[in-house]
């Protein structure tokens, strides 16, 4: 990996924020790592996938799988009619379409499936799919409750050798592969705590979709998209807008929370469930009938380590991943690291002794000098450093990587358990704001 040339700390501070740091840096960006390749396949060995949901992230999936060499979609099933005419669109006009998803697991040659359906059928159709011997890639968050990731992490232990791969792109990303570099090295020294936000402004943003156009019990089997939840009439809204209600979605802690949690998980080693959850919200802006919050700040412990997670609807924010040590800061934003050390010593005389007498005072500053004069000589203050690389939001490098554990059997980099810790945390921080109490694991 190269690495920039070393951003004094006074043009550091001068600059005033991470922000200003890489716009500082703009002209000298450079490639942190090459993308995950796909294991280049046999002449004539293609791995052959379907997709289950063909909607905003489904359809993302399929445009970046297809792109990809050596791979080719069969089939794609959805129960809006819509979305079989766009499947056909991305993949090409020989892919078979479908309401039932069963038959797309009914087919023998297809190894492994995309799973891009709302929360609340995320583990039948895993469940399913791995009884049926695929391999499956499921979207964040990985389950709608914690009693559901459960039973689908035991589904993988049961399915002789399949995996669930979950849809967290930051893990594959080259970002927080030198986030976890630097945190691992000692960089940071002790990991004391981790800071995680994300703000979005706008009625897109807090997901107020606009339904299809021509969406209509006709071409939407509306009944069979409410699974067991209580049945209610017919409503666009609800199917274009479904991650607003708990019944269907996880709101900000499954759509927004997973990814901060996945990418903190990945860049500190934590790979484990909150042994606590606090939060505190509301629905402050966006009242349009929804029932999850627009507004939640959440408080995460994991053994010695609190994580503090701001979220909101209502005032647009960077995403930010802030991981602090004793030894200093490892910041991550949408497309730059930066390291910021620390001595964790003091460089100057105290200015608590400013209260002492003008003698005393003397004689203080000469003997800290003469102590720690040498020691500051043997540990100079290392200047702040930025990477540059591509977004962690680009979903190729992390698709590839589920082609390439396919391929070769090796381990995927984000399976089941680790999906379930990454999804625990947003269950249990939904619990405790509809509890109003601080929920344990």
């Amino acid at each position: 990996m190269s690495v920039l040339g070393p951003l004094s700390r006074r043009d550091f501070l001068r600059a005033g924020s991470g922000a200003a740091v890489g716009g500082y840096l703009a002209a000298r960006t450079i490639d942190l790592a090459a993308e995950a390749q796909i294991a280049a396949p046999a002449s004539g060995d293609v791995v052959r996938f379907g997709i289950i949901g063909v909607g905003t992230e489904g359809s993302a999936l399929l445009r970046t799988a297809v792109a990809l060499p050596g791979v080719k979609c069969v089939a794609a099933s959805d129960l809006y009619d819509g979305r079989h005419t766009l499947a056909k669109q991305i993949a090409g006009q020989d892919v078979r379409t479908t309401r039932r998803y069963h038959e797309v697991l009914d087919d023998k040659s297809i190894q492994c499936v995309f799973v891009a359906t709302p929360d609340f059928w995320h583990k039948q159709v895993v469940v399913d799919a791995l009884a049926a011997g695929k391999d499956v890639y499921c979207e964040k968050p990985m389950s709608h409750s914690l009693v559901e990731g459960a039973d689908m992490v035991e589904a993988v232990r049961n399915s002789g050798g399949k995996f669930v791969q979950v849809g967290s792109q930051r893990v594959s990303s080259a970002l927080f592969a030198k986030a976890k570099e630097l945190v691992s090295s000692g960089a940071i020294g002790d990991l004391m705590q981790v800071e995680l936000q994300l703000g979005r402004n706008s009625p897109d943003g807090a997901w107020e979709y606009p339904p299809p156009l021509d969406l209509s019990p006709e071409n939407l089997d509306w009944i069979t998209w409410q699974k067991d939840v209580p049945k209610k009439p017919f409503n666009p809204y609800i199917f274009a807008r479904w991650r607003c209600w708990h019944q269907y979605g996880t709101g900000m802690a499954g759509d927004l929370m997973v990814h901060l949690v996945s990418g903190m998980q990945f860049a500190t080693g934590i790979n484990a469930s909150p042994d606590w959850a606090t939060t505190i919200g509301g629905i402050f802006r966006w009242k349009d009938g929804r029932n999850m919050p627009d507004v939640q700040d959440t408080l995460l412990q994991y053994g010695r380590t609190p994580v503090s997670v701001r979220l909101t609807l209502t005032t647009e924010t960077p995403e930010t991943t802030r991981i602090l040590g004793s030894k200093g800061v490892v910041e991550v934003a949408n497309n730059s690291v930066t390291w910021i050390p620390q001595l964790g010593i003091d460089t100057s005389s105290s200015y608590y002794s400013q209260s002492f007498p003008a003698a005393m005072r003397a004689e203080y500053d000469r003997e800290w000098h003469e102590k720690n004069d040498p020691i500051l000589a043997r540990h100079p203050l290392a200047d702040v450093t930025v990477y540059r690389g591509p977004s962690w939001d680009d979903l190729r490098p992390h698709v590839a990587n589920f082609f390439n554990a396919v391929r070769t059997r090796k381990p995927v980099v984000e399976d089941a358990v680790f999906g379930q810790h990454a999804a625990a945390a947003c269950h249990m921080a939904n619990a405790s704001y509809f509890e109003g109490k601080t929920v344990r694991s």
